[in-house]
This record gives structure tokens, sequence and C-alpha cells, in this order.
């Protein structure tokens, strides 16, 4: 559709622009995952916290990324995704704000267990940018026709899901110039240049500026349709929630997208600490491997949109779901460097491609309440990643780092193993949701 044709219904943006900024919403609101995974030490050290406290440390951004996605997401069914992602933004600067003020104020000799309910807070805060991943799904999936959101989605969630990535790789360096308050400060900056860039691009699919501008619904969607717009929401937030909560299919994709999505912030927390303590490598070296670990992820996400594309999102998804198993196996198994690092490189490959599947299917299954279904999945799906972290943390506690640090990815193994049974599910009943 023309640059004209947008011009005359005065729609602001279109797909490539809506796709870059919510791409870099996303990306800067992954910013705390990066910033509490490695500089979980220093709090640690200075505070005396046990593993399990470590654990839920690392986890608090996980919680507030996972629960928030739900209602976030379903916002957008009726505004587009503005005002979610800016809402949930500015929530991540205060918490970062936050962080930076109790670091200037008691880090690193003043800082006590007194404080942990606070520091428990303030990451939770932080972590609302997390949450910002179902606000972009959802609107990058309005702007996009459905032969295209495979890659769109991949596209969007494959280069956002580098940001933990990039920043563990980068924080060791910024951490010995800057120290701890000058890469908090950094980091916060960098949230907030995001946040302006998305204000000056952002915005919601045609449908929802022409409903803001007046335009009857029956009308708005006909236009919208006409300019590319292809799927519509259902109505209300609490419409659309209800709608897709309805369709089993949804807690189905829940299930593996806990898995995918919610084992890979788990790790993405976890795997500094077990690299460190398992295997005895440097700060520096640890948070390299852990960025290897996302940044790989993340990359092939992109692949695992186009796979999808290609031959479907349950076929893409029994593959990388046996990929995760296969990986958690040899995790469980490994007391060399190589062995693990192969399990690692396994397991991550296969987050990756799982995570671009499940999106994938989102807008198939659950085609009249996207952004609701994306909250449910995305919301309670990323769950995992508050989850998984201290019950690694309990394998170590009761059994000790030599064997509670590698025994600790059955659970990986068991998700692995239900995930493949969810997708067999949805693949042998397809045929019958095509027909119905």
């Amino acid at each position: 559709m023309s640059t004209e044709a947008f011009k005359k219904h005065r729609i602001k943006s279109n797909p490539a622009e809506a796709l870059i900024a919510a791409t870099i919403g996303f990306f800067v609101g992954f910013a705390a995952v990066a910033l509490f995974n490695v500089t979980a030490k220093n709090f640690k050290d200075a505070m005396g916290l046990d593993p399990v406290q470590v654990g839920l440390l690392v986890a608090m951004p996980m919680l507030s990324g996972s629960l928030l996605r739900i209602p976030f997401s379903a916002w957008v069914d009726t505004d587009g995704g503005r005002k979610p992602m800016l809402t949930l933004l500015t929530m991540a600067i205060v918490g970062l704000l936050g962080l930076i003020a109790l670091i200037v104020a008691y880090y690193p000799d003043r800082l006590n267990e007194g404080l942990y309910p606070l520091l428990l807070l303030l990451g939770f805060l932080a972590g609302c940018g997390i949450a910002t991943f179902s606000v972009g799904i959802s609107m990058v999936a309005y702007w996009f026709p459905q032969h295209r959101q495979g890659w769109a989605l991949g596209t969007y969630a494959g280069v956002g899901n580098l940001a933990p990535g990039i920043f563990t790789f980068l924080l060791p360096a910024a951490l010995a110039g800057w120290g701890l308050l000058g890469a908090y400060v950094a980091w916060t900056g960098l949230l907030v240049l995001g946040t302006l860039i998305f204000i000056v691009i952002g915005f919601g699919a045609p449908f929802f500026q022409l409903v803001k501008h007046g335009v009857p619904r029956e009308e708005a969607i006909t236009i919208a349709r006409e300019l590319g717009q292809e799927i519509f929401p259902a109505g209300s937030v609490l419409e659309t929630l209800v709608i897709s909560a309805r369709n089993w299919r949804t807690w189905v994709l829940v299930a593996l997208y806990f898995t995918s999505f919610g084992g890979f912030l788990a790790l993405t927390a976890w795997l500094p600490t077990y690299w460190r303590e398992f295997h005895q490598e440097p700060v520096r070296t640890a948070a390299y491997l852990t960025a290897y670990f996302s940044i790989l992820a993340s990359l092939i996400r992109v692949w695992g949109g186009s796979l999808s594309d290609r031959i479907g999102g349950e076929k893409t998804a029994m593959l990388a779901f046996g990929s995760v198993l296969l990986g958690a196996l040899v995790m469980v198994v490994a007391q060399s460097f190589p062995l693990a690092f192969l399990g690692e490189t396994i397991i991550g490959l296969g987050m990756g491609i799982g995570n671009a599947a499940v999106f994938k299917m989102v807008p198939f299954y659950v085609p009249d309440a996207v952004g609701g279904a994306s909250g449910w999945v995305g919301g309670l799906g990323a769950f995992g990643g508050f989850v998984v972290p201290p019950i690694m943390g309990f394998f170590v506690k009761e059994l000790g780092p030599a064997r509670g640090y590698p025994e600790g990815f059955t659970v990986y193994i068991a998700l692995g193993v239900i995930a493949l049974l969810f997708v067999w599910l949805l693949q042998s009943t397809r045929r019958f949701y095509k027909a119905a």
C-alpha cells in the first residue's frame, strides 16, 4: 500500500517502522536481565545471600516481566500497543533509578540483608521492561499479513532477545571501567533513549488509529483491510482475555512457551552462577558464555520464524523441543567444560527455534484474540524464568555444588518431554481445527 493511502487516512508509521519501534522497545526493556544476572554476585557478597536468595533475586525481573505480560498484551487489543509499551518502559526506568539511588546510598558497606526486600521490589519494577515482549508481539502481528508473520515476529523477538546476550557481554567491561554505579547509569540512559525513539515512531496498526480518529468499527475494519491489515481484535481487554482463555490450544501454547522462553530466561539468569561456581570460570568468562547462549538463541529465532513459515509451527516445535531435551541430557552428565559448552549450545538452539515456532502458531490458533492469547502465552510462559532458577538453587543447596549444578538440569529433561507431548497433541488435532 502506498504512502499516500496512509496519509489520506492520517495513519502514522508503517509495518517496517512499527517493527523497528517495537524491537527497540523490547531490546532496551530487557536491560534489567543482564544487570541482575551479572551484578547478582556484587549483591550476594555485600549482603551475604545464600543460593536460594540469589536465585530469587535474579528471578524478580522475570516475575514482573512475565505476569505483567498478560494484562498489558491484552491492552494492545484495544489500544494497538503504544500506551502499553510506554507504560512498561516508564515503570522499568523508575525501577532502575531506584536501584541507582540504593547503590549511591548504601553500596557496598551499608548494604545489608535488611535491605533485601527493597532490592527485590526494585528488581520487580526494573523487570517491567521485559513485559514489553508480548506487547510488541501483538503490535507487530496486527501490522503484518499472516503469510509474513513468522518472519516479522521471528525478527522482532530474535533481535530483541539479543539484548541480554549483548548486555551480558559488555557488562563486565562496563563494571571494570565505570563501576557498579556507572554501569547502572549507562543502562538506564540506554533505556531512556529507546523509550524516546519509540515515542517518535511507535504506533498501533491502522485499525486502532482509525478508531481513535472516530471512525466507526466496521468502517475502520474495511479501511484497515485496504491498507493491508488482516487480523482484528474481538473486543475489550477482558473480552479478548476470556476468548483466548476458552481456547484450550492457548494453554498448550503456554506450556510450550514455559519451556522455550521461560527456560531461556531462567538460563540467562542461572548460567553465570553455573559457570562461576561449578566450572570455576572467572566472572568475565562466565558472562561471555552466558552472552553466547543468549545471542545464539536469539539469532536462531529469526531463522526459526522463517522455518515455521515454510514447514509449519508444529513441525518446527518438534525439532526445537527435541533439541532442548538432548541438550539437557548432555548438561546432566557434563563434568568437563567442552561437554557443558556443547550442551549449552544444543539447548540454546532448541529454545530459540522453539520460541519462534510457538508465536507462529498463536495467530493461527487464536486469530480473534491475538493480544489476549499473546498475553497468556507470553506472561505465563515466561513465568518459567521466575520458577526455574530457585528450583535449580534448591538442587545445589540440597545436593551440594558437585551434584546440584549438573543434576539441576533434570528440570529441563522433564520440560522437554512434556513439551514434545504437547506438540504431538497440536499436530494430531490440527486437521480438525482447520476443518472447523
